[in-house]
Formats: C-alpha cells, structure tokens, sequence
C-alpha cells in the first residue's frame, strides 16, 4: 500500500513539473515578442500610425417642429448653411490658424461678429502679431527676469498695450480677429462655426477654395423660421449659441460648444424634445509618404427633433391680435398716461389648453418694429381691480363671515388714519346682498368681509372697530391663502421655464387689506387672472395651464405628423375649499353682472350667455423727469369671465393698463370691447373656420 501511495504522489509531481515548464514557455515567447514588436517593429508601426489620419464630424440635425392645435406648422425649419474650422490637433500654432483666417477674410462679411469684438480680443491680437523686439518694448529682458511666471509677463504686456494701439486695428483688421477667436474656440477634431447663415455667394466663394483653406469647411445647418410672422413668437422661444454660464451644463450632456440650443420659453422648456440627433461623418485618410492609399468614410445618419402639439389656436391667436391692435388704435395713444398695452387670455376651463394669449406695447419709440409682447402675459403683473371680488366673495363665505344672503350696509367708511373708503357709488348702494354686490361692483361690500376677517365690527363713522394688529396680520393670510388656491399670487404651473408669481404688497395695516380685498394692493399677471376665473368656470378645480398637447416623433410629411410619444393629460393643481353652494351661488353674481350689472350694456344680448366681473384699479403713473416729474391719475382697466355660463367653453382675462381718467381724455371700456370680440370670434369659428392667414415673408429666427 505505501509504494503504490509513493508511486501516485511521484507521478503527480512530474505533472505538475511539466505544466509550469509549459507555462514558462509560454511566458517566454510572450516577452520575446512584446520585445520584437517595441524594439524592432516600434518605429515602423509609429510611422503607419502617423499615416493614418481620423477626422469625426457631428453635424447638428433640424430641430423639432410645432404644430397648433389643428395641425398647422406654426414653427418651422429652413436650411442654412455655415463655415466651420476643424483644428486638426490641440498643438496647432497660433500663427498657422491666423494665417488662415487672414487667407478666409476677404471671402467673407464678418462684419457684424466683428462688432462683438471686445478691447481685451484686441490686444491679444495685437499681441500675437508683434515681432520678439516689439514685445521686449512693451516688457524688457530685465523686467520679464524678475517676473515669476509666463503669465505675469503676458498680464503685464496687455496692461501696456495702449488704447491709441487699440484704436489702430483697421476694419479688415477686426474681420481677420473675429474669424481668429471663433477658430481658437474649438477642440481638436470638431467644427467649430466661424459665421452661420452665410449667403449662397459666399458659399460658392468658399467651396471654390477650400483647397487652400486647410480645415475651413462648408456645414448645412437649419434655423427657425414662423410662417405666421410675430403670432405668439415670443413664447415660441429662440434659439441661440449655449450661454456662457451654462456651458458646463451642456457639455455634460453630451452637446458641443458650438450647438445652437432653445434659450427661452418653449425652446428652452422642451430644449430635450426638440434637439435632433446629430449626423456623424468619420473620415479615415491613410498615407503613405505623400500619398493617399485609403480614404473611406463612414456615416451616421442624424434624425430631426421630436415634434409638439401646441393648444393654441393660431387662427383664433390671429384674430385676437388684430382685436387688440384694433382696440389700441382706436383708443389712441392719448388715451394712455405713458406707454400704451394690453393683454388678453383665452383658455378652456376643464382643460387649462391655452387658446391664445396675446400682447400690444407700444413705447412710442420710432424705431419698433413689433407692437407683439405676448410674454408680456406671463411676467408683467398689474393692480387688477374688482375683478377679483367673486374670490373675496368666497372667501368671506368660507370664513364664516358672510353667507350666500347676508346683506351690508354700502355706505362710505371712516376708519382712524385711513383715507375714506367708499364703492365707485359715492353715495353708496345702500343695504345690498352678495350677488348685487358682485354685479353692481360694491366696494363696501367687500370691505366689510375684510374688517370682519379682522375682527372688525365698524358701526358708526370713526367707531373704534376692534381690530388688532394680530387680528389683521392673520386676515392678511388667510385672505392670500385663500386667493391662492385660484391662482392669484401663486405658481400657475404653466410649462414654461421662468413667469411671474405676481407680487405682494409690504405694508400690512389695516387699510391695506382693505384694498387687497378689491384687487388694489397685490399684483396679478394677466394669466393668473385668467386661471382664477377658469377656476371658477370649472366648479372649483384648478387646472395647470398647458401650452403643449403631445410630444410627436418627427414626421415624413409635415400634413401628416408623426405617432404619438407622449400625449400630455390635463392636470388639476387644486380643488378650492369652498362648498359646491357657495361656487353656485358666486357663479351667479357673475351672471348678473354681464345681464343687469356693470357689463350689461355690452353682453346682456349675447347669445353664448357669459359670466363675468368688471375691474377698474386706481393707479397713479410716475411720468417725466428732473423738474418736469409728475404724477399722474388713471386706471387699469380689466375684465374677466367665462362662456357659456351653463356649460363654459372657454374662459378670458383681459388687462388694459395705465388708461388715462375719463376727464382726461382716456378711452373708457376698452377691456370690455376687446372682451366682446374675442367671445364674438370665438363663438363664430365653433361652425365656420377659415384658417390662420400665412404672412407674405415668414419671419425667420434672429
């Protein structure tokens, strides 16, 4: 048994012997060839890896294209081309790239990037075509040996260089340094764009000769271009070369830093939807001495942006730019203390879809060339007036201090240190309930929802009425939560990268609440105006207001848009705590108003049958200068509201800010005239529609 065990353990031995002599081997014939490919094959594979030359070039894509609630392309693409420069390595000398650009120069009209031209883009001009002994002028060899680094010598040399040096840089001069920075812009083998847009001149130009431009090349690229001019525009967005301060945020995500990319409203909102994917073009040259043995190209075909079903109506979006511009032209210019604007919302209650939304402002400056400031919806917040009181209204019934009934004495009242307070009925309206005091637009009403909030029971004039600082201060906030949950002065939600949130006043006194009550203190934007009454119109439910439907990808034929990606449902940010009673109850004093209150003269014959609530706030207009500043009196003058009453179809706020008093000379009722129009047209295209009108010369994307 031992042998027969000694013989076993013998035998595993040798095994393991002659796998490690194997392995050895192995091993050995490794490093003799690692050692035969450095040593003696090193320099030939060097020189064929020098002679195999890889360039790669991502050419953007179109971007997305926008349609409007019916199908028409109302934010198209154009093609376009530019010149770009590829630097072929990081080491490329800074001569080499100048003297091309000095080569491009007289092939091209750079003379608007050649305004952008800073002072310190100058001198590191001037710097780079100084000789060695021009620039010991500017530092010494003994100065420059006293400096620590490189780069004190370089500060130092710029600081020297003279404004009348500045000043000597001829035109041509300028054109060469604008191609130069944009060159020096860019990394190693990618284009960098030197001049977009190019004309078709110039591109014939430098394609004939581009042989001696070495990396100069001709890119096709596409822009923006809006088949209805100035419609909606400015809440299309634009889109620009990345922001400075967001670089860093593109190039981690994979963009290069010539990318044109959406920077405001939809452009910037949906930036991820609508960029295309981009083309990539590789190119592999081998040589071989001087000559090309191999060249093949290899490409990636890109795809356009994802396309976006806007809500808006871009018929009805026309039509309600023309009602305004009517309006203002018929007002005329003196019927406003300064700049003369206005601003007007449609939207659907049960939806929170964007019908339109348009702007007018007009500074009286000759040289504007658009009156369109529909943004001007979104981030411009007046004092609305009393077309907010069915929100006080509500809000005094749910804090108990009024109900669907309960009558106050309209009469002018006195409070210590407060100016009078009083309806626009100076001698006031008398013992008036909720639904009168919505249609006939009671002041007094709604300040003794105030002052009871406040725990104010004012009997007499100059009665004492019991209110505290403490007991002021929590009406404060719970009027504004209260106004909150309708929209006014809150977030609206709407898909839009920045708007306002309104702005609220400082002082919190007790005559100042007063006026919050009234829409005189706290200010709105037009759209949160047209949010509250939505909400209303809809029962109490608060619905985020929407300006995309659907996310579509790209489509073959622009008639025929692509499939569905994402379909955007309607969202509801809130249900308002009031009763279903009390929204009933307010929902009829806004009907009152339009058929025997304030707006009756216009819309007691409508058929559409509308609701709504009439607002004028007092407003005091600083104008002039120096010696010459005065203050002058007007108003802003709104109006909103919702149609049919029963069923609404669509709901509107209309703001006509800084009108000149009546006595002055100011226009009155414009809100209301462009009210009744834009219900007028809306209500006509619900069975017959034309479609929205194409503009001769589209405008293109600046």
């Amino acid at each position: 048994m031992k042998k027969k065990h000694k013989k076993k353990k013998n035998h595993l031995s040798f095994r393991l012997n002659v796998l490690f002599f194997f392995v050895f081997l192995l091993f050995s014939g490794l490093i003799l060839r690692l050692g035969f490919v450095q040593i003696v094959q090193g320099e030939e594979f060097i020189s064929q890896l020098g002679r195999v030359i890889e360039a790669t070039d991502r050419q953007e894509a179109p971007r997305g294209i926008m349609y409007d609630r019916y199908g028409h392309v109302i934010v198209d693409n154009q093609v376009e081309y530019s010149i770009t420069y590829t630097n072929p390595s990081q080491s490329t000398r800074a001569e080499t790239m100048l003297a091309i650009a000095r080569e491009l120069e007289p092939l091209v009209d750079m003379e608007e990037e050649s305004s952008r031209v800073t002072v310190r883009d100058r001198k590191d001009y001037l710097l780079l075509n100084m000789t060695e002994e021009e620039r010991y002028k500017l530092v010494s060899k003994e100065e420059r040996g006293s400096l620590k680094n490189v780069s004190e010598e370089y500060r130092l040399e710029i600081e020297r260089i003279t404004d009348e040096d500045v000043e000597s840089l001829t035109p041509t001069d300028l054109q060469v340094l604008a191609i130069y920075r944009e060159m020096v812009r860019g990394y190693a083998n990618s284009a960098q764009k030197i001049k977009q847009r190019i004309t078709m001149e110039e591109k014939h130009v430098i394609s004939e000769n581009l042989d001696r431009l070495p990396g100069i090349d001709i890119s096709r690229d596409s822009s923006r271009i809006y088949p209805y001019g100035d419609s909606f525009r400015s809440i299309f967005g634009s889109v620009n070369s990345i922001p400075s301060e967001k670089i860093d945020y593109y190039l981690t995500r994979g963009y290069d830093r010539s990318d044109s990319v959406g920077t405001s409203y939809l452009e910037l909102q949906y930036e991820n939807v609508l960029k295309g994917k981009k083309a990539i073009i590789e190119r592999v040259t081998t040589r071989q001495g001087t000559q090309t043995i191999d060249d093949s190209i290899n490409e990636r075909p890109g795809q356009r942006g994802n396309d976006l079903v806007l809500t808006v109506d871009m018929e009805l979006q026309q039509r309600l730019e023309e009602i305004i511009a009517e309006e203002m032209r018929a007002a005329g210019r003196n019927s406003f203390i300064s700049d003369r604007s206005a601003y007007a919302v449609l939207m659907d209650p049960a939806t929170g879809d964007i019908l339109a939304m348009a702007g007018f402002y007009d500074d009286g400056k000759p040289d504007r060339t658009t009156f369109a400031d529909h943004d001007g919806n979104v981030n411009k917040v007046f004092e609305m007036g009393s077309s907010v009181k069915a929100a006080t209204v509500l809000t005094g019934f749910h804090a108990g201090v009024a109900a669907p009934g309960t009558q106050f004495n309209d009469r002018p009242v006195y409070l210590p240190g407060t100016p009078v307070k009083r309806s626009w009925n100076t001698s006031g309206f008398g013992w008036i309930d909720d639904r009168r005091a919505l249609e006939q637009s009671s002041n007094v009403y709604m300040f003794e929802i105030g002052m009871r909030m406040a725990n104010c029971r004012y009997t007499a004039p100059n009665a004492r009425c019991g209110w505290s600082n403490d007991s002021i201060q929590k009406a404060y906030s719970d009027v504004r939560n209260s106004f909150h949950q309708f929209g006014l002065g809150s977030e609206t939600g709407i898909d839009l990268p920045n708007y306002s949130s309104g702005l609220q006043g400082q002082a919190t006194v007790g005559g100042n609440l007063l006026d919050l009550l009234i829409g005189q203190y706290d200010n709105y934007t037009t759209l949160q105006l047209a949010q509250y009454i939505a909400t209303i119109a809809n029962d109490g439910y608060r619905m985020e207001p929407r300006l995309v439907r659907e996310i579509r990808d790209p489509s073959i034929n622009q008639s025929d848009p692509g499939a569905v990606i994402q379909k955007f449902e309607p969202t509801i940010l809130n249900r308002v705590d009031m009763s279903d009673a009390h929204i009933r109850r307010v929902q009829e004093g806004l009907r009152g108003v339009m058929t025997r209150g304030t707006a009756q003269s216009r819309f007691s014959g409508a058929s559409y049958q509308p609701a709504g609530k009439t607002g004028t706030a007092q407003v005091k207009v600083a104008v002039g200068e120096g010696d010459n500043r005065r203050i002058i009196d007007g108003n802003t003058q709104t109006l909103v509201g919702y149609a049919p009453y029963n069923n609404p179809e669509i709901a509107f706020a209309v703001v006509v800010p800084n009108v000149r008093l009546e006595r002055h000379g100011g226009a009155q009722g414009i809100a209301q005239k462009i009210s009744k129009k834009a219900l007028d047209s809306f209500f006509e295209m619900q069975g017959y529609r034309n479609g929205p009108t194409v503009v001769d010369e589209p405008m293109e994307e600046e």
